[in-house]
């Protein structure tokens, strides 16, 4: 048979970082085997679901270049692909395992359940269900079933013995049936199934070959065994994903820095530098190579690859990626990426979760032609020099906006007082007029000439009028900015600097 994976989020929140390597590594298996590779929503936890998260799924998946071969939208031979709509087909199964006695109804209300796990805790046993309703006699149950309570469905999982899984990148995992979670839970008493049994059922009717997820689910492998065996059925191959952690060796979240696909995409990131390194995360193909293009790894990705151990997240890591693939950009390719970031305000989270605006738009309004001019003759200054696309906008709103208040410690150089500042911008206005008349090694020439003259380092003449002409002592590249802007305004914006003092 040939290879059929699949990504099976679920709605209940944004996408994960974590996830997206998750849906790349199955797509890219599934291309590299010229398999399929399915999209499924797991959402049978209708309280946690909302449309948002659904959208923002969809929208990962087309910023990552993901194409489904089969699932929501697509369709297929194998649907419906969202779980909500199979709940009948769930509920049919789970009786069916009960008919054949490989499952029972569990009548027990969440008080005693609760009771249960108190005692539990207050002897030191083992937390489980203790299996109360395993063993009811008809009458009990008929009792129950008069009384209106309505059951949840249960799997009998053995009581000695082992279950061994093989993993195809840890090997064999073993599980004491002592270990095992006693008993869970496949149909809840609202109908809807569980992520075990729905789980399980969609894989099989859905001929998933391989089951590529996170290492924090082999808990779950063993239970996943025992139902499949209930059914009958052959259990797919396993591979459990390296988990990807923080600096600090803990699981990667929003402590660590933003966590959230759409996080990334509002910074600013490309999705070739995301979709570059997170799928080196756990996944190499030799020791020196670190560049691959979506297209490479559909041809060059193997299971064999993958590696046991936890991948750390490094931050600087990837930014320093992004700032690579910016620089790959052509001009009219970096222009069509960076106008959205002109028009809307860059936005970032704090280690709460919340959301503020890190710098406003550039444009409250439609800019014009000539404004749009200006950006393109702008964006070859800025290129080398930024990380995030999200950074553009600040980094040349002063070649729109005139500074409203100069910090006049920024135009003051290290031994150098306000008196001394006001005669180097006076001296240098004399070049900034005829600037346009010389290249700028000749214009860099004669501010040498003026600072030798001055008794001066060339950088104090520079320092105050690169504030001077952009407000701030970090700005793009100084003459192309001050060609950018002309003569007539950068002298207006110097005598502004010199009246402040």
């Amino acid at each position: 048979m040939s290879v059929r994976v699949r990504y099976a989020p679920s709605p209940t929140g944004y996408q994960h970082i974590g996830g997206a390597r998750t849906a790349l590594f199955n797509y890219f298996f599934a291309r590299s085997q010229q398999g399929k590779f399915l999209l499924r929503v797991e959402d049978t936890d209708q309280e946690r679901t909302f449309d948002l998260a659904m959208q923002d799924l969809y929208d990962t998946m087309n910023w990552l270049g993901i194409d489904w071969d089969e699932g929501p939208i697509k369709g297929g031979d194998k649907g419906p692909y969202i779980q909500s709509e199979r709940k009948d087909l769930y509920q049919k199964m789970a009786h069916q395992l009960v008919e054949q006695g490989k499952a029972y109804y569990c009548y027990c209300t969440s008080g005693r359940l609760e009771r249960i796990r108190k005692i539990q805790e207050q002897n030191g046993l083992p937390p489980g269900y203790d299996r109360h309703c395993r063993t009811l006699s008809d009458a009990e149950i008929a009792e129950l079933q008069s009384s209106g309570v309505q059951p949840v469905i249960r799997l009998k999982t053995p009581l000695t013995g082992s279950v061994v899984v093989h993993d195809e990148i840890l090997g064999d995992i073993s599980r004491e049936a002592k270990d095992i979670n006693p008993d869970v839970i496949l149909l809840k008493s609202d109908g809807m199934p569980t992520y075990h049994l729905a789980n399980v059922i969609d894989d099989h009717l859905m001929e998933i070959t391989h089951v590529l997820r996170a290492q924090e689910w082999v808990p779950s492998a063993p239970v996943h065994k025992l139902i499949y065996e209930a059914f009958g059925w052959q259990m797919p191959k396993l591979c459990h994903l390296p988990m990807v952690m923080g600096s600090d060796g803990q699981k990667l979240s929003k402590r660590h820095g933003a966590t959230s696909v759409k996080d990334f995409i509002a910074k600013g990131y490309l999705s070739e530098a995301v979709i570059n390194y997170i799928s080196l995360l756990g996944w190499s193909y030799d020791d020196s190579r670190e560049f691959f293009s979506k297209e490479d790894l559909e041809e060059l990705f193997k299971l064999e690859r993958i590696n046991k151990a936890p991948a750390v997240f490094d931050y600087k890591k990837l930014d320093w990626f992004n700032g690579q693939y910016i620089r790959k950009l052509s001009q009219d390719e970096l222009y069509e990426r960076v106008l959205p970031f002109l028009e809307r305000a860059v936005m970032a989270r704090n280690a709460d979760g919340e959301e503020y605006e890190v710098s406003p738009a550039l444009f409250t309004t439609k800019p014009t032609v000539e404004q749009l001019e200006i950006v393109k003759k702008a964006l070859p200054i800025v290129q080398e020099r930024i990380t995030y696309l999200s950074e553009v906008g600040e980094m040349i709103r002063f070649l729109f906006q005139r500074p409203k208040q100069y910090l006049l410690e920024d135009a003051l150089p290290k031994k150098m007082d306000q008196s001394q500042v006001i005669e180097v911008l006076t001296s240098v206005q004399p070049i900034i007029k005829g600037f346009s008349q010389l290249s700028d090694e000749e214009n860099e020439q004669k501010i040498r000439e003026l600072a030798e003259k001055m008794g001066l380092k060339i950088n104090q003449i520079l320092q105050p009028l690169r504030v001077a002409v952009t407000g701030s002592r970090v700005s793009p590249p100084l003459f192309p900015s001050i060609r950018l802007l002309g003569s007539e305004e950068v002298l207006f914006r110097i005598d502004s600097l010199q009246n402040q003092f």
